[in-house]
């Protein structure tokens, strides 16, 4: 058993429900095993076989069924590779790569190699934001066109909510899928099987620690294409003002704070394809 999960039966589950999420993706696809230094890399791939190329990367504790309410969109116009990071809850091997170093980026370019892709535009996640991000600062021409999600490693990480939450947890007031409501800032009815998704991983899995690298503003000085920030105003997480004050000193930046979201940035499917095929 990988020491990601607490048990053989935990992991089991996860992917269980990682499987019941494929079975109803809304549009065709096919799988892809691309070989990697980190192991076996998962890809679930659809969309015209002639479109543009789109590299999706999901966020921590996730995996790609993390965009099954935006894939049909965006599988109208573009090629599109979701992209399982390693280390996470999905199908990729269980390697955890240090985020310190150029790991992520070699990762990333025999993931592209593999897939045969030379240019792509990018769409990314919180922690996949992050490593969308670093890859375009370490490979610049790889890719033309970055669209970020509630991204790490802009504004700084936020634990206020996380210690109130752990105090109320151990007192009995607070389960893992309150935890996660207010983590991520999820209400209403529509984020509930959001939440039985999120419930069931944290109860299984061990997500990485300890904070994401902060880029430097040389590195965010060397962005030379269009990027698309999106962050929501009440995040929980990321210091969500200063995401979008840093995101905003890229050369070709369009930043986008929402109001009275949190972490979990949902409904950006439209704004997302739009910047892309401007881009």
């Amino acid at each position: 058993m990988s020491t990601l999960y607490t048990s053989e039966q935990g992991r089991e589950r996860i992917s269980a429900r990682y499987r019941e999420h494929l079975a109803a993706w809304p549009v065709p696809w096919e799988q892809r095993l691309v070989p990697t230094a980190a192991g076996e890399t998962f890809v679930l791939v659809c969309g015209p076989v002639d479109a543009p190329p789109l590299v999706l990367l999901h966020g921590s504790g996730s995996n790609a069924s993390a965009w099954r309410g935006d894939i049909a969109d965006w599988a109208a116009r573009f090629r599109v590779y979701a992209v399982d990071l390693p280390g996470e809850p999905g199908f990729s091997a269980p390697t955890r790569l240090p985020l310190n170093t150029d790991a992520c980026a070699n990762w990333l370019d025999e993931v592209l190699d593999g897939l045969e892709l030379d240019t792509v535009s990018m769409i990314g996640m919180s922690l996949g934001g992050w490593t969308a991000l670093d890859y375009v600062t370490r490979r610049p021409g790889r890719v033309d066109a970055l669209a970020l999600l509630c991204p790490g490693g802009l504004g700084r990480h936020r634990y206020g909510w996380l210690v109130q939450a752990l105090g109320r947890r151990l007192l009995g007031r607070h389960s893992v899928r309150e935890m996660a409501r207010t983590g991520l800032g999820l209400t209403g009815p529509a984020a509930e099987e959001i939440l039985d998704d999120v419930e069931l991983v944290f109860t299984h899995f061990s997500a990485r620690s300890g904070n994401l690298p902060r880029f430097s503003d040389t590195q965010l000085r060397s962005v030379g294409i269009p990027v698309l920030v999106i962050v929501g105003e009440r995040d929980a997480l990321f210091d969500s003002a200063g995401t979008a004050r840093r995101a905003r000193a890229l050369a070709d930046a369009q930043v986008r704070l929402l109001p009275g979201v949190g972490h979990a940035v949902l409904g950006q499917s439209e704004a997302v394809r739009h910047f892309l095929l401007a881009h």
